[in-house]
Formats: structure tokens, C-alpha cells, sequence
């Protein structure tokens, strides 16, 4: 009658051995981690003990050798004494462990204490915290243009492999919430850097979520996000948007850096096919006949000097995924950010839509985003392609979503590879939209940034194999 209780008593017994040994083994793998190169916290234990052996060195000195000689005296009779007690085979062992262990356990409880003061309520071990702010760290110059949810999508992917990004943003918005905060407060668009900053921080999703939050009612408030009101209230306080942005970014921890593509306030003109003209981002976004230039007022905006200097030092330059017209385009209305790309030696690479826009890119397969992109140089007088390379959605096979999107006005954007290779580009192809099925079509964060850093990691190894056959030839 007592023997199930005792077998239940055994395998929860068997259990709790085996979640201790799966605990050890956890730990025995953490201590190990900070053996492994790269963390910079060894290099500086190692400098400061050797600090405090110098400075008790230089006291000994200085006291004319004398502690030297009692302190090798006492450790003289010490040993002496237990040696005599113990024999030396198992002393010896037992004093090396014993120290080996108070050291493991004084780093341990050290570290532990530096979590807990920067970091108590995260469950991030120190020793991973710092692996990955020293991967990051070590990650490329990444400067990303664009504007819209495609931008904010592409930075959140891109977090994971670098904390050297700058995200360039356009400020020609002027519907919603953005469009209401610049006719009566006057400021910059703020929605779009404010996407950008929600998809950069490192801070915590309550505060990113707050950020984010749209008020759903109220006499004024509805429509408005938090994070607009609260960009539009600083740059009333600091004077500009740029000061407010770098306010915010160190808010919420931001992994990089969000500048406006200019600091002038750009209103954006369309001429279309039927020789019509409009004006305004919301109303091109919707034009009934297809654009043929784009332009803004004032014409030729100054750009900013921290975007100008971010594009000198990259490593690489991406524009998209976002709206053709809308998103993409007005950032190449900048004269001195399009200088400054044609100058930089850094691979750069054009992430094209899922999906055609209806009203604005109706028809358009990834050949028409870079014949309209060039043409928009040629109509400022540029006539050197900028980006030479070009990532694509492969192809969508047909769902009941995609029957949808076609419902609406919308296809997927086809890519003819053969052809973009014949005239010169550049061509990858990848499952952007992720491996999981969604309500939606969109770029997934993570299979985006994959993508990208393939492509980079692709052209770096290139480039050091074409100057070791250089080196090799001379």
C-alpha cells in the first residue's frame, strides 16, 4: 500500500538531483564564459592586481625591505607548521582549491553586485550583458535612410548585430498626428523619428510601450502618440529637434543614433504624368496619375553634420524598405547627403517593398523602384548610380493574402534578376517576410537584418580577397 507514495517520493527526488545538476552545470558555464576573450574585464583585474602588487612592492621598498622579510617569514612558518600537521601531498592540494574557490566566489559575489546596483530588476546575467555589448561593439558602421514603418522594421532587426547604427530620417510628413503637431506647433514631423527611437532603444518595453502609445480619446489628444507630444514639448524647450532627439535617445537607452535628414522645414511637390502638380507627402502618397519628379520647398535643404559625418565613416549604406516617394526619395532631395554616399567607399544596397503601393508605386516591379530612383538623381543633375546593389523579396507563391493585397490595389514587386545583373546591379534574394505566417505583409525584423548582414559579411570577405590577390601579385 506504500509503495507508490515512495516511488512518487524517488522521482521527485531524481527530479530535484537533476535540476541541481542542470544548475551546476549552468554555472559551471557561466564561470567559464568569463574566461573567453573579448569581454575587456579580465585585461583590467590583471592591471589592477598587478597595481597592487607594484604599490605594496614600492611601500616594502620605501619601509627598507623590512615588511618583505616578515611577511616571507611568517608564510615560511605557516607552511611549515601545516606541513608538519598534514603531509605536503595533501596539503598542498587543499590550499590551492581553497584559494581557487574564495577567489571564484569573491569575483562572483563582486559581479553580482555590480548587477544588481546598474540592472536589478533584469534577468540578463552580467557575463551575457557584457558578450553581447562587446559583439556589438565590434559590429559594423551602419548608416540606414529611409523614413516610415520600414525604417523603425529595419533598425530593430539591425540592433542585434551593431550599436554603431545611425538611422537618417525624412521630416516631409504632414498627415496624422506628425501633420497636426507641424501646422499648430510648427515643429518637425516628429512620427517617424519617434519609430526610430522605439526601434532602437534597449530600455524597457514599458517605457518603449509608453513611447509608443497612441491616446485612443480625449478633446485634442485623440490620435496623438505620447512619444510625438513628448519630442514636440522638448524641441519647444531645447529649441530644435536634433537636441530633443538626443534627449530622448538617452531616455530610452537608444543603440545608436537618430538624426533628421535635415533641420529646414521641407514640404514635398509631385509632378504626374498628366501634368498635374500636388503638393504635400499625404496627398502624393495617393497621387491619381503616375509621378514623374519629385521635388520640395525649399529646394536644395541643408543637410545635418552628424549625418554627414556618419555616411564618411560607414561601413555600409542601406535606403529602404519603406515608401518610394513618400519615404525614400525626399532624403535624396538633400544635395549634400547625395554628395556625401557618392563619396563613401562603404557597399551600398537598396532594400525594395513587398508590395506595390497603390497610387504610387501601381505596376512597379523592382527594375521600375531603381529606373524611378535614378531618375530622380538625373532630374538634380546626378547621373552616377548610388546604389549599385539591390535586395529582394524572392518570390511570393499566391495565398488568399496575397488575393487580398491584389483586392486593395497592391502586388507583390517582382524581381527579374537576369535582367538587373545584365545591366550591372547587384542582386540578392532572400524570404524577407520571415518563415511564420501573419495577417499581414510585411518585413520581418530579424529575416531582414540577416539578410543584410549576409550581404555585408559577403562583400567584406570579397574585398579582403581581392587585396590578398593584390598583395600576393606585388
Amino acid at each position: 500500500m506504500t509503495s507508490p507514495p515512495r516511488r512518487g517520493n524517488r522521482q521527485r527526488i531524481r527530479a530535484m538531483q537533476a535540476e541541481r545538476q542542470r544548475d551546476l552545470m549552468l554555472r559551471s558555464r557561466r564561470a567559464m564564459r568569463w574566461l573567453q576573450p573579448g569581454l575587456v574585464v579580465k585585461r583590467w583585474l590583471l592591471t589592477s592586481g598587478i597595481g597592487l602588487v607594484l604599490a605594496l612592492l614600492g611601500a616594502a621598498v620605501w619601509a627598507d625591505l623590512q615588511p618583505i622579510y616578515w611577511t616571507l617569514w611568517a608564510i615560511q612558518e605557516a607552511l611549515g607548521w601545516i606541513t608538519r600537521v598534514m603531509p605536503r601531498g595533501i596539503t598542498g592540494p587543499l590550499v590551492l582549491l581553497v584559494g581557487i574557490g574564495l577567489l571564484l566566489w569573491g569575483q562572483s559575489r563582486s559581479f553580482g553586485s555590480i548587477q544588481q546596483a546598474l540592472a536589478p530588476e533584469k534577468d540578463t546575467v552580467l557575463v551575457d550583458a557584457l558578450r553581447a555589448k562587446s559583439r556589438l561593439n565590434r559590429g559594423p558602421n551602419i548608416v540606414a535612410i529611409g523614413g516610415g514603418t520600414g525604417l523603425s522594421t529595419l533598425l530593430s532587426g539591425l540592433k542585434r548585430y551593431s550599436s554603431h547604427i545611425t538611422a537618417i530620417v525624412t521630416v516631409a510628413d504632414d498627415g496624422g498626428s506628425s501633420g497636426v503637431l507641424r501646422r499648430e506647433l510648427g515643429v518637425q514631423p516628429p512620427g517617424d523619428i519617434r519609430n526610430c527611437l522605439a526601434a532602437l532603444s534597449t530600455e524597457e518595453p514599458l517605457l518603449t510601450r509608453l513611447f509608443q502609445y497612441r491616446f485612443s480619446s480625449g478633446t485634442g489628444l485623440e490620435g496623438h502618440s505620447f512619444g510625438n507630444l513628448f519630442l514636440s514639448a522638448l524641441t519647444a524647450i531645447t529649441g530644435n529637434l536634433e537636441t530633443a532627439i538626443t534627449a530622448s535617445s538617452r531616455v530610452l537607452a537608444v543603440q545608436g543614433q537618430v538624426v533628421p535628414a535635415t533641420n529646414a522645414d521641407v514640404r514635398l511637390w509631385a509632378e504626374l504624368e498628366d501634368g498635374r502638380r500636388i503638393e504635400g507627402e499625404s496627398a502624393i502618397g495617393k497621387a491619381p496619375s503616375p509621378i514623374v519628379r519629385l521635388g520640395c520647398l525649399p529646394e536644395r535643404p541643408p543637410a545635418l553634420p552628424r549625418a554627414l559625418e556618419a555616411i564618411s565613416q560607414a561601413d555600409l549604406i542601406l535606403l529602404g524598405p519603406g515608401s518610394l516617394y513618400t519615404s525614400l526619395l525626399p532624403n535624396l532631395l538633400v544635395p549634400e547627403l547625395v554628395t556625401a554616399i557618392q563619396r563613401s567607399r562603404a557597399p551600398r544596397l537598396y532594400i525594395c517593398n513587398l508590395m506595390t503601393q497603390p497610387g504610387e508605386t501601381d505596376g512597379l516591379d523592382v527594375s521600375g523602384h531603381l529606373r524611378a530612383i535614378e531618375a530622380q538623381l538625373a532630374s538634380l543633375g546626378i547621373n552616377q548610380r548610388l546604389f549599385d546593389a539591390v535586395l529582394a523579396q524572392e518570390a511570393i507563391a499566391d495565398s488568399p493574402l496575397i488575393a487580398h493585397y491584389r483586392s486593395r490595389g497592391a502586388d507583390p514587386v517582382v524581381c527579374n534578376r537576369r535582367q538587373l545583373m545584365a545591366e550591372g546591379y547587384e542582386v540578392m534574394e532572400a524570404p524577407l517576410q520571415g518563415s511564420r505566417p501573419t495577417a499581414t505583409l510585411r518585413h520581418d525584423p530579424r529575416s531582414l537584418a540577416l539578410a543584410v548582414m549576409r550581404y555585408y559579411r559577403k562583400h567584406k570577405r570579397d574585398l579582403q580577397s581581392s587585396a590578398s590577390q593584390q598583395a600576393a601579385h606585388q
